[in-house]
C-alpha cells in the first residue's frame, strides 16, 4: 500500500513520519543523515515522500530518489503551515508534511540539474562579492570626505584609482583604514575575476547558451547567469510565467469592479531580474524593436518604468529564443541562422 512520508530535515539528522492513510497509522523515526542506508531500508518502491528545501536537500534527494515512487521538494516560503505553527516539534512538522502530501496539497519547487544549480550558486556568490566591493569603495569615499578630500564616484574602479586613494595625506588612523580596505578590494577583484572566468567557461556547457548569447545585449557571463537562474525553459508554460519568475509582473489589486495594477512584485529571482535589466540597457542599443518600445513607454511613464517594461519584453524574447532553439544571425532584425 502507498505510504506518504514527511521528512523534517536538519543538518545532521532528520525525522520522518510514515503515514499510512489506509490503516490510519503514523509512525515516527529519527535518522542520522550520515547513515542514510538505515532510512533507505525502511523505504518502499511505492512510497511518496516530501521534504522542505534546505541547504542539504539536494544531497538527501539524490540519495533516496531511486528508493521511492516519487520525491516532492516543498517550496518552503509558500508552505506557511509549518513556519507559522504555534507549536513546533520535529515530529509535528514531519506529520504536517506527510498529511498535506497525502492530500496533494504541498507546493513544490523545481530541482534544477546539479550543473545548473552549481553555476547559479556561483553567480550568487559573485553577486555578494560585487556588493561587498561596492560597500568598501563607498567606505573609502566616506573616509576621504571626512578628511576634506572630495573624490569622483568612479575613480576607484581601477588599480590606478586604488593607488591614488592611498597617496592622499590623511591621519594615521585613516591611513591604516584605507590600506586595509584597499587590500580587501584587491582580493575581491581577484576572486570576482576567477568566478567570471569559470562562469564563462562552464556556461558554454549549458543547453541554450549559444541561443541566448546570440541576443545582442546578452554576453557570455550574463547568458550563463540567466540560464542558471532559468534552468529548464520547459518548466515555464509561457513567457508570462517566466516574467513572473523574474518578478517582472505588476501587482494586481482586484476589488469589486475595480482592477488596479501597481509596481512589479519583485518577488521573483532578484539576481535574474538584475541581470535581465543590465542586458536590457545594452539590447535597446541594437534592437530597433526594443528601442522603439522603450522610447514609447519612456515618453509616457519615464525612463525607470520604461526600462522595467522593456526588460519584461526582453524576457519574452529570451523565452521564445530558448523554447524554439533560435540562434540569431542578425538580432537587430530578428534574423535567425539557417538550420
Amino acid at each position: 500500500m502507498e505510504r506518504f512520508i514527511g521528512v523534517d530535515l536538519h543538518k545532521n539528522m532528520f525525522v520522518a513520519c510514515f503515514l499510512d492513510t489506509a490503516k490510519d497509522e503514523k509512525i515516527f523515526k529519527s535518522y542520522n543523515l550520515r547513515k542514510l542506508s538505515e532510512f533507505q531500508r525502511d523505504l518502499r518502491r511505492d512510497d511518496v515522500l516530501a521534504v522542505e528545501t534546505t541547504t542539504n536537500t539536494r544531497y538527501f534527494v539524490e540519495k533516496i530518489r531511486g528508493c521511492v515512487k516519487e520525491v516532492k521538494v516543498i517550496n518552503t516560503p509558500q508552505f506557511k503551515v509549518i513556519s507559522k505553527s504555534m507549536k513546533k516539534t520535529d515530529e509535528k512538522d514531519a506529520y504536517v508534511i506527510a498529511s498535506f502530501l497525502s492530500k496533494g496539497m504541498v507546493p513544490e519547487i523545481r530541482m534544477k540539474e546539479k550543473k545548473t544549480a552549481e553555476l547559479e550558486s556561483l553567480a550568487h556568490t559573485r553577486d555578494k562579492l560585487v556588493k561587498l566591493k561596492m560597500a568598501l569603495k563607498n567606505k573609502i569615499h566616506n573616509i576621504l570626505s571626512s578628511q576634506g578630500i572630495i573624490t569622483e564616484r568612479e575613480f576607484l574602479s581601477s588599480e590606478k584609482g586604488l593607488e591614488k586613494a592611498l597617496s592622499y595625506k590623511v591621519s594615521s588612523v585613516a591611513k591604516i583604514e584605507l590600506e586595509v580596505i584597499v587590500e580587501q578590494i584587491r582580493s575581491l577583484n581577484v576572486g570576482i575575476a576567477k568566478i567570471d572566468k569559470e562562469l564563462v567557461e562552464k556556461g558554454k556547457e549549458l543547453d541554450g547558451h549559444e541561443n541566448i548569447t546570440s541576443i545582442k545585449g546578452v554576453g557570455e557571463k550574463s547568458g550563463t547567469i540567466l540560464l542558471s537562474v532559468i534552468g529548464n525553459i520547459n518548466d515555464f508554460e509561457d513567457e508570462k510565467k517566466l516574467a513572473a519568475y523574474f518578478g517582472m509582473v505588476p501587482r494586481v489589486n482586484n476589488s469589486n469592479e475595480t482592477i488596479r495594477h501597481g509596481r512589479i512584485t519583485k518577488q521573483g529571482n532578484k539576481l535574474g531580474r538584475t541581470t535581465l535589466v543590465q542586458c536590457t540597457l545594452v539590447a535597446i542599443k541594437y534592437s530597433e524593436y526594443l528601442r522603439s518600445f522603450y522610447l514609447k513607454i519612456k515618453g509616457k511613464k519615464g525612463s525607470r518604468k520604461a526600462i522595467i517594461a522593456t526588460a519584461k519584453k526582453l524576457s519574452g524574447v529570451i523565452y521564445h529564443t530558448l523554447k524554439n532553439k533560435w540562434v540569431f544571425e542578425d538580432f537587430s532584425n530578428f534574423v535567425t541562422k539557417a538550420a
